[in-house]
């Protein structure tokens, strides 16, 4: 602001104040000044008899990202004003449409003024229907684009890559590499769009491709690409290659911390994520709300109270803030996850904000899995009163009734569910094999496969048994005899997925399963079984963490 300030004196000195294109400097002085400068800008703005195109596209393009509502109140002002837009004027209206995710028929307007073969304006259609997860406008818009630049390719595989179409993403990047022109050589933005995919993918093969293209491609390890690298291998399952990237990173900034702290805390490595946040703290960095939360999720599955505790006080102690609910939630977790249910009663109860739904429901599956039925009726009743109609919430309970052999409760918990139409949600697991995704649902036999893959698990149990394997059969419904029980767990989704992948993968490679549920007691078990019988590491990530299985252990340690 001090630039703008002396600028404007100088013009004020001079008499030139009033002067349009001596005004240009100072306009383009408070853009560059944004978000400080904002409100100076449009007071100077209002004191312009006849603002021309110019000073609009100066005062729009300050205002599209930190205030987008001025920005589209200023585009406004400027069609009533009788002001044309130019070419230059809509990516930055359509900037601030994008973080409002709306258009107000700016499109039709682009038509009709004749700007929609200007690939700048194109590029950034592509980016606004992106952001409003508008894909197939996007893609209709690219592959009609006459000309296209490194922008273009950039912003149509990060369109893909944000709304969750990874492979398709990914296949853009490989045609892109096929276009040969130096103009199209991939840069940063382009590869951070990239490894976004290949995260939300989960897919370590291809992190790894893209990794070995940075590399080769000669692009400089920044802080972003880093950053981003060391998430994408925590999210793929390989935590060891995040740590590698890590430690080649010439500089790293507090997200490249957080983001390490974050992939050991999910792969079980408690201690480690506690020595690489004190570790970051030497270097100077002080944490922020992101990184305690990822310190305090690594000390609940680690089980590491007494540190949880000492990182918690430090929040207000030794940071100067102030926990935020998800913190509190974090800690309630902790004492769940240890079985001390009362403890993370009372510390609910003694919250200084009123606690949500997400909070009471943590304490919930805690009571549920160290058996304490009292308190969870008292906290589903707690529940109840915030969000009645959750279908875990019926689940848990259920569980709960059936651990302690209360089957009558149990069923009706069962029958209220029905009554109140409420569903529970399907369990699926998914497995990458040779870049197709196979997916399967617990008790499903759709996949092409079924009749094979149903065979072969079948064997399985039946070896594992040989070598201690029980299914837990506590948690089926206890009114149908105990082959039936068996066989509803028996068809898991993440057992289908790895007797799918033992018939598929010929190698000793990793198997890599993703959940959208907790894995269960009985598959965790079974998990344990198949991978010191067959000597293959298994690698299922569910909600809430991975679970590396490797000859007959978990990196868990059955804490999770």
């Amino acid at each position: 602001m001090n630039t703008v300030y002396k600028l404007h004196a100088r013009l004020l000195k001079t008499g030139l104040h009033d002067d349009p294109l001596c005004l240009r400097p100072l306009l383009l002085s408070c853009a560059a000044s944004a978000p400080q400068s904002l409100s100076y800008a449009r007071s100077l703005f209002s004191h312009i008899p006849s603002p021309d195109a110019f000073a609009y596209n100066t005062l729009i393009r300050a205002h599209a990202h930190f205030s987008p509502s001025h920005a589209l109140s200023l585009f406004f002002e400027m069609r009533l004003a009788g002001v044309s837009p130019d070419a230059f004027t809509f990516p930055f209206v359509l900037k601030a449409c994008a973080r409002l995710q709306a258009c107000q028929g700016l499109h039709s307007l682009i038509v009709k003024l004749g700007f929609d073969y200007d690939i700048y304006v194109q590029n950034s259609l592509i980016s606004f229907y992106g952001s409003c997860g508008s894909v197939e406008l996007a893609s209709k818009l690219f592959r009609e684009m006459l000309q296209r630049d490194l922008v273009s390719w950039s912003s149509m595989i990060a369109c893909c890559a944000n709304n969750g179409f990874g492979f398709e993403a990914l296949d853009l990047f490989r045609e892109m590499q096929l276009t040969v022109s130096e103009d199209l050589k991939p840069d940063e933005v382009t590869m951070l769009s990239v490894i976004s995919a290949v995260s939300s993918l989960g897919a370590l093969e291809l992190g790894q491709w893209v990794y070995t293209f940075i590399r080769r491609s000669g692009l400089e390890l920044s802080v972003s690409l880093g950053t981003a690298l060391v998430d994408m291998y925590s999210r793929c399952g390989s935590i060891d290659e995040a740590i590698r990237v890590f430690d080649e990173m010439p500089v790293r900034n507090l997200l490249t911390w957080t983001a390490l702290i974050n992939g050991l805390a999910v792969h079980g490595r408690s201690r480690e994520a506690l020595v690489v946040f004190y570790e970051m703290q030497k270097c100077g960095l002080c944490p922020d709300y992101i990184t305690i939360t990822g310190v305090l999720v690594a000390c609940s599955h680690g089980g590491l109270v007494k540190e949880a505790w000492e990182v918690f006080q430090s929040v207000r102690n030794k940071y100067g803030m102030e926990p935020l609910l998800e913190h509190y939630g974090c800690m309630v977790d902790l004492l769940g996850r240890a079985g001390l249910l009362f403890e993370a009663y009372d510390f609910l109860e003694r919250m200084p904000m009123k606690p949500n739904s997400v909070v009471w429901r943590t304490l919930l599956g805690a009571c549920v899995n160290h058996n304490n039925l009292e308190l969870a009726e008292k906290v589903k009743q707690r529940i109840h009163e915030l969000d009645p109609n959750h279908d875990g919430d019926y689940v848990l309970l259920s569980n709960a009734y059936g651990g302690v052999g209360k089957w009558v409760e149990k069923a009706g918990m069962r029958n209220l569910m029905r009554d109140k139409r409420i569903s529970k949600k399907p369990g699926y697991s998914i497995i990458n094999m040779n870049q197709v995704i196979h997916e399967f649902v617990s008790g499903d036999m759709s996949h092409p496969q079924s009749e094979e893959i149903k065979i072969f698990l079948v064997s399985i149990i039946e070896n594992l048994r040989v070598g201690g394997y029980s299914p837990n059969t506590i948690n089926v419904l206890h009114d149908i005899e105990e082959e039936d029980k068996e066989h509803s767990i028996g068809y898991h989704s993440e057992k289908l997925a790895v007797a799918f992948a033992l018939l598929g993968f010929k190698d000793n490679r990793a198997i890599r399963i993703m959940k959208n549920l907790r894995i269960c007691h009985d598959c965790h078990s079974f998990m344990k079984h198949v991978s010191r019988k067959f000597d293959r590491e298994i690698i299922v990530r569910d909600r809430n963490r991975f679970h590396h299985f490797i000859k007959g252990s978990c990196s868990c340690q059955d804490y999770w």
